[in-house]
C-alpha cells in the first residue's frame, strides 16, 4: 500500500480561493450594486475584485481578514470608477471678450452620485472655504462679488471707483491662489 501523499499546497490554494468566491460573491455584489446603478458596471468591478483577490492571494504574505480586503478593495474600485467619470481639472477660462476674466472652474461631484461624492463634495466645499477666508480681503471681495455673486466687473467698478484691471488682477489673484489650494485638495482625493 502506497502512504497518503502530502496534500499540494497550490490545491489548497485554489480551493481556498473558490470557496472565498462564493462564499462572499453574493455580498460583495449586492454591496457594489447599491453604489453602482449601471449593472455591467457594477459585475465589472466585482470581477476586477474578484481577479486582485486571486493575485493578492498567491502572493507569499497572507490576507488577513479577507471579507474586509474585498470590500476594501471594492470601494476603492468604485471609487476609481467615480473619478475617471468626474474627472475635471480646474482650469483657467476666457468668458466673454468684452468681460475678460479668470475663472476658477470648481468641478463639484454630484449630491446623488453616492456617498463617496457626497463626502467628496463636502471636504471640496470646506477647502474652498478656507482658501478663501486666506485671500486678503479685497481679492476675496472681488471674487466672491463676481464669482458667487455674478456681478459684472464694470458693476463692480463703478461702485467701488477702482478701476476695471485692477478689479481683473485681483480676481486672477485669488484664482491662482485658490486653483493650487484647491488642485491639492483634488490630487489628496483622487477625483
Amino acid at each position: 500500500m502506497e502512504p497518503p501523499r502530502p496534500p499540494n499546497p497550490m490545491v489548497e490554494r485554489d480551493n481556498d480561493i473558490t470557496a472565498t468566491v462564493l462564499r462572499e460573491r453574493t455580498k460583495l455584489g449586492n454591496f457594489i450594486r447599491r453604489r453602482v446603478h449601471d449593472q455591467s458596471e457594477a459585475e465589472d468591478i466585482l470581477q476586477d475584485v474578484f481577479h486582485e483577490f486571486v493575485q493578492a492571494y498567491r502572493l507569499p504574505a497572507p490576507i488577513e481578514q479577507v471579507s474586509a480586503w474585498l470590500f476594501r478593495v471594492a470601494r476603492n474600485r468604485i471609487i476609481d470608477r467615480f473619478r475617471k467619470r468626474r474627472e475635471q481639472p480646474l482650469t483657467e477660462m476666457v468668458d466673454d471678450p468684452d468681460d475678460v476674466e479668470y475663472r476658477l472652474d470648481l468641478a463639484l461631484p454630484a449630491t446623488d452620485a453616492g456617498p463617496e461624492a457626497v463626502y467628496a463634495r463636502s471636504v471640496l466645499l470646506e477647502a474652498l472655504q478656507d482658501a478663501l477666508n486666506e485671500l486678503p480681503t479685497d481679492q476675496r471681495d472681488v471674487f466672491v462679488a463676481h464669482e458667487l455673486e455674478g456681478r459684472s466687473f464694470k458693476e463692480l467698478a463703478s461702485e467701488s471707483g477702482i478701476g476695471v484691471n485692477t478689479l481683473l488682477a485681483r480676481k486672477r489673484y485669488a484664482v491662482l491662489h485658490l486653483r493650487v489650494r484647491l488642485q491639492a485638495v483634488y490630487d489628496e482625493l483622487d477625483i
